[in-house]
C-alpha cells in the first residue's frame, strides 16, 4: 500500500475556533507611555519593544500563526534584554553585539537559487529568513498545506508552541517575525531516512548601517514508527560570504511514537553574523534522536537545545563540534535534556577547539526526575584551547533525583595535544607539524563524520581544514 503524500491527505477534524486577536505593540503618544508602563510594570526595555514592533509591522495576519505571535508578544512585554549580570543563562556570553548598529528586516528575497542536490529529492529554502521554496512529497509551507490531517496536525502544533514554558527572547522573536512556517510532516510508518530533507538557509548583510534580522522557522513531524533525516545548512551569501546580519531560526522537532529523526545541523555563517537559534524537541515512547551540531562562523553564535522526554524508552543522542578560529569569536551552546519517564538512554559529546581570542560556552544540562528510573545518560565534553588568549566556560550537570539510574558526565580542557599521540607520530617519522595538523583535524572529525548526509559532511571536513589552516598561520 503505497504511502500517503502530504497533498494528498484528507480532512479529518476541523480546526480550531477562531484564535483571539493579535497583541500589538503600537505605542500610544509620547504622553501615553509611562501609563503603559505603569499597567505593565514589568514592561521591557525600548530596544525589545521597538525590535517587536517592526517585526510585528513586518509580518502579515495568519490565523495559523496568530495564537504563538500573541503568545510570544505578551511574553516579550515583560522581558528584558539579557545581560551577563542580570541573567544567568547568559553570565559568560557578551551578546552586546546585537546592539551595535539598528535593526533591519528583510522586504523580498534576493533571488537564490537552491543549489544542485543529486542525493536529496526533498529540499527547503529560506533567503535571508523568507521561505522560498520548499519541494518534496512531504515538505510544504504552513500557508499552502491543503485540508487535511498534515495541515491539522502542523496547525496544532503551532499553536501548542504558544505554552513552551522555557522560552527566550530570541525564541520570542521569531514567534513574532516569522511570516511563515516550513513543515516536514512524515506519516505514520513512512521510512525516509535514506532520502534525507535537506533545509537550506541563505542570508545576506544590509548596507552596512543597520544589521538583517531574519526569523525563518521550521517543524518536523514524525508520526508513529516513521523515520525521517534532516539537514540543515546555515550560510551566508553574496559578497564576503554575506556581510553583517542577524540570523534568528528556530526549529521545532516532534518524534511520536517509534519514530526516529536523524538530524545534522550545520552552520557556517559570515564572520561578521550573529547566530542565534533555538531547537526543540518531543520525544515520544520508545523513540530516537540523533544530532550532529557543527558551527564554525558568525562572531556571535549562541544555540538553545531543549528535548523533552513524553514517554518511556527513548534514546538521545547529541554530538557538536565547535571551531572558533577568529579573535572575539563566541560559540555558545545551551542544551537542555528533560526525563521523566523510566528507561531513557542518553550519550552527549561536545568538543571545542579555541583559538586566538575565541570564547567557548557550553552549558549542559540533564534532568533525571523522579519517575525516570533506570536512566542511562553520559555527558561529556572535551575542549582544545590554542592560545594564551582564548577562553573556554563549560558546565556539564546532571540533576537527578530518581535513585535507580547510571549517570556519568565528565569535562576536559587541555591547552596541548596528548604528547603520547604526538610521540607516536613522531616514531613512524611524522613530523610535529604534520602530526599536530592530523590531531586537530581528527578531533572535530570524530563529530563531523556522524553527518549522514555525504555532500554536506564533506563539505563541513574540507572548511575545517581550511579553517585550522588559517588559524595556525595568524596565532
Amino acid at each position: 500500500m503505497s504511502l500517503p503524500s502530504l497533498c494528498a491527505a484528507t480532512c479529518s477534524t476541523p480546526l480550531r475556533a477562531a484564535p483571539p486577536p493579535l497583541l500589538r505593540f503600537r505605542r500610544p503618544a509620547s504622553s501615553s507611555v509611562s501609563a503603559a508602563r505603569a499597567a505593565a510594570p514589568s514592561v521591557s526595555d525600548d530596544l525589545v519593544l521597538r525590535i517587536a514592533e517592526q517585526l510585528e509591522d513586518s509580518a502579515a495576519s495568519s490565523p495559523l500563526l496568530d495564537p504563538l505571535r500573541s503568545a510570544s508578544a505578551l511574553s516579550l512585554l515583560s522581558t528584558p534584554w539579557p545581560t551577563r549580570r542580570s541573567n544567568e543563562a547568559f553570565r559568560f556570553t557578551d551578546i552586546s553585539y546585537l546592539r551595535s548598529l539598528p535593526i533591519s528586516l528583510p522586504t523580498q528575497t534576493r533571488g537564490l537559487a537552491p543549489p544542485p542536490s543529486p542525493d536529496a529529492e526533498s529540499h527547503v529554502l529560506f533567503s535571508d529568513g523568507l521561505l522560498v521554496s520548499a519541494s518534496g512529497a512531504h515538505v510544504a509551507a504552513l500557508a499552502d498545506m491543503p485540508p487535511g490531517i498534515a495541515r491539522d496536525r502542523a496547525a496544532a502544533a503551532v499553536a501548542a508552541s504558544a505554552q513552551f514554558s522555557h522560552r527566550d527572547i530570541f525564541y520570542d522573536f521569531n514567534a513574532v517575525g516569522a511570516c511563515d512556517v516550513a513543515v516536514v510532516y512524515v506519516p505514520e510508518g513512512a521510512k525516509m531516512a535514506g532520502d534525507p530533507v535537506h533545509i537550506l538557509f541563505g542570508y545576506s548583510g544590509s548596507d552596512g548601517a543597520s544589521m538583517m534580522m531574519s526569523n525563518p522557522r521550521v517543524l518536523v513531524i514524525a508520526e508513529k514508527g516513521a523515520e525521517v533525516a534532516i539537514v540543515e545548512e546555515h550560510f551566508g551569501t553574496g559578497e564576503e560570504g554575506g556581510g553583517c546580519y542577524w540570523a534568528n531560526p528556530v526549529v521545532d522537532i516532534i518524534v511520536e511514537e517509534g519514530a526516529r529523526v536523524v538530524h545534522s545541523y550545520v552552520q557556517r555563517q559570515s564572520s561578521a553574523a550573529a547566530h542565534t537559534k533555538w531547537t526543540t524537541v518531543q520525544q515520544n515512547t520508545s523513540s530516537t534522536y540523533e544530532f550532529v551540531e557543527v558551527s564554525t562562523g558568525g562572531r556571535l553564535n549562541r544555540h538553545n537545545l531543549h528535548i523533552q522526554q513524553l514517554g518511556p524508552e527513548t534514546v538521545t543522542e547529541l554530538s557538536t563540534f565547535h571551531l572558533t578560529s577568529q579573535n572575539k569569536q563566541i560559540h555558545d551552546l545551551h542544551s537542555r535534556l528533560i526525563l521523566d519517564y523510566p528507561g531513557g538512554y542518553s550519550r552527549q559529546l561536545h568538543k571545542l577547539i579555541a583559538c586566538g581570542a575565541g570564547n567557548g560556552i557550553f552549558d549542559g544540562n540533564i534532568q533525571v526526575n523522579r519517575y525516570a528510573q533506570q536512566t542511562d545518560a553520559g555527558q561529556q565534553t572535551k575542549c582544545l584551547l590554542l592560545s594564551p588568549k582564548a577562553v573556554v566556560n563549560v558546565k556539564p550537570n546532571l540533576q537527578i533525583i530518581a535513585d535507580d539510574v547510571k549517570c556519568t558526565h565528565g569535562a576536559a580542557i587541555s591547552g596541548d595535544l596528548d604528547p603520547n599521540e604526538l610521540f607516536y607520530f613522531q616514531a613512524r617519522g611524522v613530523d610535529v607539524k604534520t602530526a599536530t595538523d592530523a590531531l586537530l583535524f581528527s578531533f572535530g572529525a570524530q563529530v563531523i563524520n556522524r553527518i549522514t548526509f555525504k555532500p554536506v559532511e564533506q563539505k563541513a571536513l574540507a572548511q575545517l581544514k581550511e579553517l585550522l589552516t588559517l588559524s595556525r598561520q595568524n596565532n
